[in-house]
């Protein structure tokens, strides 16, 4: 009776500590919140002396689920969480500081509230407590051009026009009439991928260590004061022959035709689209890219309409100017300094592990203090989504496409005010804020 009474006893004892086991291990290795600490503070040491340290907007965006968490630092700058959920997490901090205040705290006369962002894209929060992260805020200059709809993705590649239907439209956000003559846009050039092994990377972003390559200057911080264009196209211009007016905009289209209807292509064979709502007239853009003067074998969908003027190709990627369609891209828009030849600017090619040949490509190396807006765009799965190509000071985020490449749609960015009937677009360098998307791409349209 002893002998039965004690192996009962064992059983109930040895389920008891089975199931504690089995409960700390799904505490352990599931999803229970953990403490995090997020410390901002401002690049520059002078003006983190005299800006404010409390009421800085923190975000965290779950990469998987999309859901965001807003938070505000305290007096010394910092977040507190008690309890937040491991995983992988896009985190930004924003301040927005008003002129007049700006100018009071240091000196400086601006004229319009000045933005700071930092932000570190695919944090991981592991199931450790007291884990943190060193934000530091950076203004990024805002101009009077901005980038204000990319149609990267694309419409259906069996049904719409695949990728010979996107465009680039750019947007006068100022209140004075500009020209476009001599407005440089480039795709920002950066590896595809968080794995690669033939190529020096930095080892924070996993993007390029361009410091390594081939021909670099030592004296110059080769990753974050320039950016490297896979593409450099140029609005042509005698410098006020392309006025743009306040709240209007250009287009610049791969091919400039209406991709709603059938055309010839230059292989003398009908092209066209079985649904074309899908897609979109182009031939109403202001400018078009047209690549088959520099190509053995052009694209037969590449037709130069006579009517809309070729931008100047100073480089060029592909055999059109094709957008990656899952949008693993930065686009950039900049006018040159002073009497800087833009064609003259340093060329160098991928850092690469083994030294280059001599034939290799090479991509210009642009100043990022000559950059009037920068956007990066990234794919819509965070499963898919590569190393940032922009620094914070260009763009402390991204945006993307919800339906990803082949949608149809659009990024574009919101409409902030309306003075006077013209439109004034958000522009606070972190495109998660500043865009949005539209379900069909609307060449001119708003948001």
């Amino acid at each position: 009776m002893k002998n039965k009474t004690f192996t009962l006893l064992s059983i109930v004892l040895i389920a008891i500590i089975f199931s504690a086991c089995k409960k700390y291990q799904e505490d352990t290795t599931g999803i229970h919140p953990v403490k995090f600490q997020v410390l901002t503070s401002y690049s520059s040491t002078d003006l983190g002396k005299v800006l404010p340290k409390s009421q800085i907007e923190v975000k965290f965006k779950n990469t998987k689920t999309n859901i965001e968490q807003k938070f505000l630092t305290n007096a010394n700058g910092i977040v507190e969480l008690d309890s937040i959920s491991p995983g992988e997490y896009d985190i930004s901090a924003t301040i927005k500081i008003p002129a007049l205040y700006y100018i009071a705290l240091t000196g400086e006369q601006v004229d319009k509230e000045v933005v700071f962002n930092a932000s570190e894209k695919a944090k991981t929060i592991t199931i450790e407590d007291n884990q943190k992260i060193d934000l530091k805020l950076i203004s990024g200059a805002t101009g009077p051009w901005a980038i204000k709809q990319i149609y990267y993705a694309g419409s259906n590649t069996t049904t719409g026009a695949t990728f010979r239907d996107q465009f680039i439209e750019i947007h006068n956000n100022s209140d004075s009439l500009l020209y476009a003559d001599s407005l440089y846009i480039a795709e920002a050039i950066g590896v595809q991928n968080f794995t690669g092994t033939t190529v020096h990377r930095q080892v924070n972003s996993r993007q390029y260590d361009w410091s390594k390559s081939q021909g670099m200057q030592a004296d110059i911080d080769a990753n974050n004061d320039y950016i490297y264009a896979r593409a450099l196209l140029m609005i042509p211009g005698t410098g006020k022959q392309y006025p743009v007016k306040p709240g209007e905009s250009i287009i610049l289209a791969q091919t400039a035709i209406n991709h709603k209807a059938p055309f010839v292509g230059s292989d003398g064979k009908t092209i066209t689209v079985r649904d074309p709502s899908l897609t979109v007239d182009l031939s109403g853009a202001d400018f078009e890219a047209y690549y088959a003067p520099f190509l053995p074998r052009p694209l037969a969908s590449d037709i130069d309409n006579p009517n809309v003027p070729n931008v100047e190709v100073l480089s060029y990627n592909g055999t059109d100017l094709i957008l990656d369609n899952p949008g693993r891209m930065g686009y950039v828009i900049f006018k040159n300094k002073g009497t800087v030849d833009i064609k003259k600017l340093n060329q160098y090619p991928f850092p690469s592990i083994t030294p280059p040949s001599s034939t290799a490509d090479k991509y210009y190396q642009i100043p990022s203090s000559f950059i009037i807006d920068a956007v990066e765009t990234q794919p819509n799965t965070a499963a898919a989504r590569v190393p940032k190509k922009l620094g914070p000071k260009l763009d402390a985020l991204y945006t993307y496409a919800p339906n990803g490449a082949y949608s149809s749609q659009s990024v574009i960015r919101k409409t902030e005010s309306i003075v006077n009937g013209r439109r004034i677009l958000k522009d606070t360098n972190n495109s998660a804020e500043d865009f949005d998307f539209l379900p069909l791409a609307i060449p001119r349209g708003f948001k």
